[in-house]
């Protein structure tokens, strides 16, 4: 097992109980501290210590590193895209000041690498559409969005100003059976295949032919690990790495659950998301992530369909 001592925050969320699960089997139960504002979730119970945290008290959370012997955090606690509309300066005194906290403890502490991240959120309608690069016009409308880029660039300046290793992903939407999602605009990629299962329907709050780029869990957890295991010379990039695993339309996802579901119908209602969705890319270029730590995903959606299928019938 390493010696590293991890702190997740925000442990509880869509991207946190995989994770720390995950890093748990990889360093060892006790050496992973899981911390949430949120009452400890059922699938991290017994696995390993859990801790109540409120990342905006800075006092608090330098303690808590200093007691546990923390070497690694995992920053993940965030208001996300569709959240962050219904009081965007929360979303943004939340999403800025946990990161600050976290980076300025990192360079009192000299603690080894940070991992916080970033997402799609921050490309904006000026954007290119298809295959969005690495670097491009960035101009986010969401405060999520805003947030997000923000954080980049203080990821960015703490690494060359004060050589903090941290390293980030603009993630996807993201889709997993074991845990809820959190208010994101990519939300009904993982509710539709509730709704197939339980209602045999599913009312979709994005047109039919919204592309957006996606990614199955168990690629996410991944790229997170493979990023933050690779050799600190190969991390390029001190912003946040594309990250691109499939792009597909709701209408393509309800094709390929009748496949398993014949019965299964969708309709159409878009909300106020459907704007939050017209902003983003379509498809994603990862080609700086493939070429500097060798990422390379390995779910489509016909393979996800038939694995979150599998998992959520049990």
């Amino acid at each position: 097992m390493k010696k590293d001592k991890i702190l997740v925050i925000g442990a509880c969320g869509q991207i946190g109980v995989e994770l720390t699960l995950a890093l748990r089997k990889m360093y060892g139960d006790q050496n992973v501290v899981a911390s949430d504002l949120r009452e400890e979730h059922e699938l991290l119970k017994g696995t390993g210590p859990y801790v109540s945290l409120d990342v905006m008290n800075k006092e608090m959370l330098h303690v808590l590193v200093i007691r546990h012997n923390i070497t690694q955090v995992y920053l993940l606690a965030a208001i996300l895209s569709a959240t962050g509309e219904k009081n965007p300066l929360l979303a943004w005194h939340i999403n800025m000041a946990s990161l600050l906290n976290v980076l300025d403890i990192a360079k009192e502490e000299g603690l080894d690498k940070i991992y916080w991240p970033s997402s799609i959120a921050v490309f904006g309608p000026n954007s290119p559409k298809q295959d969005t690069e690495q670097h491009t016009i960035i101009e986010p409308t969401t405060i999520y969005g805003i947030s997000k880029f923000a954080g980049e660039r203080w990821c960015e300046y703490y690494n060359h100003r004060y050589g903090i290793d941290v390293r980030s992903l603009r993630y996807p939407g993201l889709i997993s059976y074991k845990s809820a999602p959190g208010g994101g605009t990519t939300d009904y990629a993982v509710e539709i295949y509730h709704e197939a299962l339980e209602e045999g329907k599913y009312e979709c709050f994005l047109r039919e032919d919204t592309y957006l780029p996606m990614m199955y869990m168990p690629d996410a957890i991944r790229a997170t690990i493979e990023l933050m295991e690779a050799d600190s010379a190969k991390i390029k990039i001190r912003s946040a790495y594309n990250l691109s695993g499939m792009s597909f339309s709701p209408r393509e996802i309800s094709e390929e659950i009748k496949k398993h579901i014949p019965s299964f119908t969708i309709s159409y209602e878009p909300d106020y998301r459907q704007q939050i969705a017209d902003g983003w890319p379509q498809s994603i270029d990862d080609t700086a992530a493939r070429e500097q730590w060798g990422w390379k995903p390995e779910y489509d959606l016909e393979k996800m369909t038939t694995d979150m299928l599998k998992n959520l019938k049990k």
